[in-house]
């Protein structure tokens, strides 16, 4: 299953625009919002390496602070020798907003991998478990 074209040549964008001084690997990556709006990220190193975001979740933060909160597929590319899949976190981070999404991970070379997020993160700990009331408009300000 090939990823598609028109996220796919977003994500090889973004990975350009990488910040990536400490540990040189650039990662891009784009992802679909569910009535097809397209967003785009890449990683973030800092000096202190707990800092560093990662390229999928820059990708789901611009989405949701232009309004977006459901997505229905991503393609991330990396200069790997094979595709790389979303580290732990990234999975969870994910996870949050799409428990299903369909990820394709590429590398420059041309190889592709498919995988449903639900099977890369088994099991996964999500919205469902915490029953919070959702604050009140008014309470948010």
């Amino acid at each position: 299953m090939k990823p598609p074209e028109d996220l796919l040549s977003v994500a090889i964008y973004a990975r350009q625009k990488a910040y990536a001084p400490y540990s040189g690997f650039k990662v891009g990556a784009a992802l679909r919002g569910s009535v097809g709006e397209i967003f785009s990220g890449c990683n973030v190193e800092n000096a202190s390496y707990g800092l560093t975001l990662c390229a999928e979740r820059t990708t789901v933060c611009t989405a949701v602070a232009a309004g977006v909160q459901t997505f229905t597929q991503m393609v991330i590319v990396a200069d790997s020798e094979t595709p790389c899949p979303p580290c732990g976190a990234c999975r969870q981070f994910l996870f949050e907003f799409a428990p299903n999404l369909e990820l394709w991970v590429a590398n420059l070379s041309g190889e592709t991998k498919f995988y449903r997020l639900c099977d890369l993160l088994p099991e996964a700990f999500g919205p469902s478990f915490i029953q919070l009331p959702k604050p009140k408009a008014s309470e948010l300000f």
